[in-house]
């Protein structure tokens, strides 16, 4: 069997299915095994083929298996005679959602587990968890930062520092930072103008943030503001916050430091 062999319009051959929704032709011979997924007709040549009822199956296939689901709990969810088809999609969603909210929540929490890491931070995993939430990945970007800038003064500074805080100052440094962020987000959206004395207080709370764990001049500080809109992982975090921040505080940082000049 020519698993590639033309057929209508409206049905598609194994191949050609495998290729639309981006699974192998050997997973596809298994769901169709394992009564999961099955093609629904035949050419006239004897070939079994996918119609457009089957390839919604597939796709609801994908969403369930995406989200966590065995093969046997998304096979009973599919042929649960009391969903219809809007039941199966709002279930979807919602997953779909959940999931989004997850890695978001991990993505943020990379993020600032990097930019700790350029500070020495020096807490257990436990108390990383603890003080950044569950999705916290600890030790797995340590290394990044310290080839980035282990050879530095400012590293070593920050060693130094970090070395003495307690979980109680690291959650401390945590809550200052989310304030941090909020009150530049709510100055961004009231338009508050780039260089004026809002703006300006800002980026001094910024850096007084940085100066916990290094001497950080406004040269420094422009350098880190320039990270922010270069480095795409450190632009979605603060774009996450609010779409546009990561330029914002860079401009305000800039400006701050030229007026600072």
């Amino acid at each position: 069997m020519n698993d590639d062999t033309p057929v209508r319009d409206a049905e598609l051959s194994v191949g050609a299915t495998a290729r639309l929704i981006g699974v192998s032709v050997r997973t596809l011979h298994h769901w169709d095994q394992v009564g999961l997924a099955s093609p629904g007709a035949r050419t006239a040549a004897g070939y079994r083929v996918y119609t457009a009822p089957d390839i919604e199956r597939l796709h609801r296939v994908l969403t369930y298996r995406e989200v966590g689901f065995e093969l046997r709990q998304i096979r009973s969810l599919l042929d649960d005679p009391d969903a219809d088809a809007m039941v199966h999609l709002r279930r979807q969603r919602r997953l779909i959602d959940e999931r989004i909210a997850r890695l978001q929540q991990m993505a943020t929490a990379v993020d600032t587990m990097m930019e700790a890491k350029t500070m020495g931070i020096q807490l257990t995993p436990q108390e990383q968890r603890e003080v950044f939430g569950d999705d916290w990945l600890g030790e797995e970007y340590s290394a990044e930062a310290e080839q980035r800038w282990g050879g530095t003064d400012a590293w070593k500074q920050s060693e130094q520092r970090a070395a003495r805080y307690t979980k109680d100052d690291w959650k401390r440094i945590k809550a200052e930072t989310d304030a941090l962020e909020a009150d530049l987000a709510a100055a961004m959206a009231d338009g508050a103008t780039v260089g004026g004395e809002r703006a300006n207080a800002l980026a001094e709370r910024h850096r007084a943030g940085i100066e916990q764990f290094y001497d950080c001049s406004h040269e420094m500080q422009c350098c880190l503001a320039e990270m922010y809109v270069e480095d795409e992982r450190f632009r979605a975090h603060y774009d996450d916050v609010a779409p546009g921040l990561a330029q914002y505080l860079r401009d305000v940082i800039v400006a701050n430091a030229e007026a600072s000049a």
